[in-house]
């Protein structure tokens, strides 16, 4: 071998030797960085790789009317799950689980079959068959208490306070709207297994308690809420009506006592169909049919208020001096505005009266005189000014707005439609909103069900507070239109909303839907007592009745019904408190 040869043998060692030594010098480097630098990084690693960890659900927070009655609570359920790699047994559990939960053997066998790190088999298991499931102490089967939404009165205000999904987050209502109250938040349990996911017993579980949801306390009276239900369902019988609705509040501060939508579903069974309901093409259809159930009425729809609007019409006129109270007029039976005959209820017309007995006789041609009188720019200067083109606030989902002319587009005949409240739209909950206002000094307050939020263990949380505007009308208009609705109950055309022994105020209306001509109409009475100061404003509607259909005839009885009940009862209510 040539010296030339060996020397490059030499440099080839060299290099190779260099090249290994710096692979191990860099492989040692390595090493040291993960077993020092980064020991507790894979540390944890691999204690997660060998942990399970199974949620704990935490109970809801419950609803609980101004009585002290729980409305919506929660019931101890279980749910039943496998893990694959501790299940020595499995054609037992297959057995057991299918037989004990009712379902298949195959539907169970899949899930026990599956490799995953725990595979649930069903939630909403009653307790006794959680408690008989995990007496069969079978390997790799784990029986975790839960809980459900439940309902004590089932069908009771159910479009207000809703309902709660499969993992209880709140669907629709109150339920939805207070969610971050009502949740709480999740605990869970931590268990160690060996390489083969088999738990090691010696080293025990680590728990995280879950917090419980807080409670809210809201304004609803059950004892009020279930005498309107009643009122409501009777008069939808009697009348064969498709649907009654009746709210209930305090004018003076926006606390709803009652909202009833008849019909009303099973808060427990929220996903079933009404009983007769053909059955849905598809899933869509079936979607659609709920959404319909679910709507509430009060706030979710509008309606043409017709004569109840007239309080709307007659406090702008006197607020902005288009008419007083004294101010005469004559109907002949109908009025001319342009080529457009409208004509009074009364065809045979009411002859000379004043304003007072204008409204008290509901009479069309005056109120079409007044917003004449008022103007478009100032009528609908006092349309936002009510506060009608905006949402009132209340704490309820999908809350509808006002459909309302373009103030361009209102001539003189939609301003004579407007003023006795035909030819736009406003919910049920806007209507009893803007007259509290009119009628409790003028004050425009946010109507709503929250009150105080409290925690499991009883120590106040939060006082819920809601916004109020003020000088929506003068004092004096507001005292004018107390008197004049007064009038109407125990002269005029409301005289069947009148209680024994009890100063009402209030106003009838007969509107008819689109199309006109349809036979289709909204039979309502809007009254408020005692009228010389309002603690207690209700609103019924009757939509579509068959037979007599005019508001002062079907619709006022329901709400002196519900106040000859409830006028004695909220008397011992201190409105204070």
């Amino acid at each position: 071998m040539s010296l030339k040869h060996k020397t490059y043998i030499r440099k080839k060692i060299v290099v190779t030797f260099f090249l290994c030594s710096t692979v191990f010098l860099l492989l040692c480097g390595r090493l040291v960085y993960l077993m020092v630098v980064r020991s507790e990084h894979y540390s944890e690693a691999a204690r997660q790789l060998h942990e399970r960890e199974r949620k704990i659900k935490a109970a809801r927070g419950r609803i609980i009317d101004s009585t002290g009655a729980v409305l919506a609570d929660n019931r101890t359920v279980c749910t039943i799950s496998v893990i694959h790699n501790q299940i020595k047994d499995p054609e037992e559990v297959v057995k057991v689980l299918s037989s004990e939960l009712g379902l298949s053997e195959e539907y169970v066998a899949k899930r026990v079959e599956k490799y995953s790190a725990i595979e649930r088999i069903k939630s909403n298991v009653d307790k006794a068959t959680g408690d008989k499931i995990r007496e069969y102490d079978l390997d790799g089967v784990k029986v975790d208490e839960d809980y459900k939404r439940y309902y004590p009165y089932e069908t009771l205000a159910s479009k207000v306070l809703g309902f709660t999904g499969g993992d209880n987050q709140g669907i629709i209502g109150l339920e939805v709207i207070y969610e971050e109250y009502l949740k709480g938040k999740e605990g869970t349990i931590l268990t160690v297994t060996d390489a083969k996911g088999v738990e090691i017993a010696e080293a025990g579980e680590e728990r995280v308690e879950p917090e419980n949801g807080n409670d809210l306390h809201i304004s609803l009276d059950i004892n009020i809420q279930s005498y309107a239900t009643q009122l409501a369902m009777q008069a939808m019988e009697t009348k064969q009506a498709d649907s009654v609705s009746i709210l209930v509040m305090n004018p003076q501060n926006g606390e709803i006592l009652a909202m009833v939508n008849v019909p009303e579903f099973n808060l427990n069974e929220p996903y079933t169909l009404p009983e007769g309901t053909p059955e849905p093409a598809s899933q869509e259809e079936k979607q659609n049919l709920l959404n319909q159930m679910w709507r509430n009425g009060c706030i979710n729809d509008t309606y043409e208020p017709g004569s109840t609007f007239k309080i709307i019409t007659a406090a702008a006129g006197l607020e902005s001096g288009a008419v007083t109270v004294n101010d005469q007029f004559s109907c002949p039976g109908y009025v001319m505005v342009e080529d457009r005959r409208i004509r009074c209820h009364k065809v045979s017309g009411h002859g000379a009266e004043n304003f007072v007995q204008g409204t008290m006789n509901s009479c069309n041609p005056v109120f079409v005189t007044v917003g004449m009188r008022i103007g478009v720019d100032k009528y609908y200067d006092y349309f936002k000014q009510f506060g009608l083109m905006s949402k009132t606030g209340v704490d309820l989902p999908g809350e509808a707005g006002t459909i309302m002319h373009k103030k361009d587009n209102i001539g003189a005949v939609e301003l004579a439609t407007i003023s006795f409240g035909q030819s736009f739209q406003i919910t049920p909950i806007q209507l009893a909103t803007t007259v509290s206002s009119i009628v409790n000094g003028g004050r425009r307050v946010t109507p709503h069900f929250g009150v105080k939020v409290v925690d499991s263990e009883g120590n106040l949380k939060e006082t819920l507070q809601y916004g109020v505007q003020e000088n929506i009308v003068s004092a004096e208009t507001s005292e004018t239109m107390r008197y004049i609705l007064e009038q109407v109950v125990e002269n005029g055309s409301g005289k069947n909303g009148y209680v024994e022994g009890y100063r009402i105020g209030g106003k009838t209306a007969t509107s008819q839907t689109l199309p006109r001509g349809s036979g289709r109409y909204i039979s309502s009475f809007l009254g408020f007592a005692p009228a010389d100061n309002p603690q207690v404003l209700a609103v019924a509607i009757i939509n579509n009745p068959q037979g007599v259909y005019y508001g002062g005839q079907i619709a006022a009885p329901i709400v002196r019904q519900l106040f000859e009940n409830i006028l004695p009862y909220l008397e011992g209510i201190d409105y204070n408190t």
